[in-house]
């Protein structure tokens, strides 16, 4: 059992609310009432309905997301989001506190893009200097831009993704931002890496992508799954006591 303040602090130190404020972006407590310690820990990519039994059995002192339960300002979201609303109500009602890391651990030094870069088995990991929540690596070896993509799906364990291979023939360094991050491949670009690996690529960056005759891999937001071990990893180095519970991998859209 650790101090709650004392968790969150260690948390915080590797990976602090400032990164988020620079997104924009909206982490910490999310539902409930902080308790004075912890021992058990629920964690999940998204906190849904779908999770509320299996919460309950559990029965966790923290539930900690990577995905912001509330994703906006909490008075707004409660007031036009009846579904999170009503799921918000039934946490407070069951005694259940959510807290989340999103960009903050995106960026972060152990983090998300840290995770996914290792999973690549990538070398001389590091952020990129004009974006320093992805990570640049070196891959084992070159690849062709198809041959990336196998590998990336079976490192990540995903079962579809979307290519484009404009770009170089040969690939031998890569440049990763999970999630919806696929914008920002100007920054791989600028930095010279012959491919950039995201997510949500909506079809006017798809574009601009092509236009610029350059590879990228679009792979779905699940590849994120990488939280739950990354952060348990975390949790255990900063107190080996702590019980901690990971939510069933979430199912991806099925490939038609």
């Amino acid at each position: 059992m650790i101090k709650t303040n004392s968790l969150l602090a260690k948390l915080a130190k590797r990976f602090p609310k400032k990164y988020a404020m620079e997104y924009h972006d909206h982490v910490g407590l999310m539902v409930g009432k902080l308790p004075q310690q912890v021992q058990k820990i629920y964690l999940a990519l998204d906190f849904e309905s779908m999770l509320l039994d299996e919460v309950q059995a559990f029965k966790p002192d923290l539930i900690i997301t990577h995905h912001p339960f509330l994703f906006g300002t909490r008075s707004y979201i409660r007031k036009n989001d009846p579904l999170k609303e009503a799921l918000a109500r039934d946490l407070e009602r069951l005694g259940l506190v959510v807290y989340s890391f999103h960009t903050n651990f995106d960026r972060g030094d152990g983090g998300m893009n840290d995770a996914l870069a290792e999973a690549l088995e990538l070398t001389e990991i590091r952020p990129l200097h004009s974006d320093p929540m992805a990570r640049g690596g070196r891959l084992p070896h070159p690849m062709a831009p198809e041959e990336v993509a196998r590998y990336a799906k079976k490192q990540l364990k995903t079962s579809f993704g979307l290519l484009l291979p404009y770009g170089r023939p040969l690939v031998e360094t890569i440049a990763i931002i999970g999630g919806g991050g696929a914008k920002y491949f100007t920054n791989a670009l600028e930095d010279n890496y012959d491919m950039f690996i995201s997510g949500d690529a909506p079809h006017h960056v798809r574009r601009r992508i092509i236009n610029a005759r350059y590879n990228y891999l679009d792979l779905p937001h699940e590849i994120e799954s990488l939280f739950l071990e990354q952060m348990e990893k975390i949790l255990l180095s900063i107190d080996g006591s702590l019980e901690i519970k990971k939510a069933p991998h979430q199912v991806e859209a099925q490939v038609i």
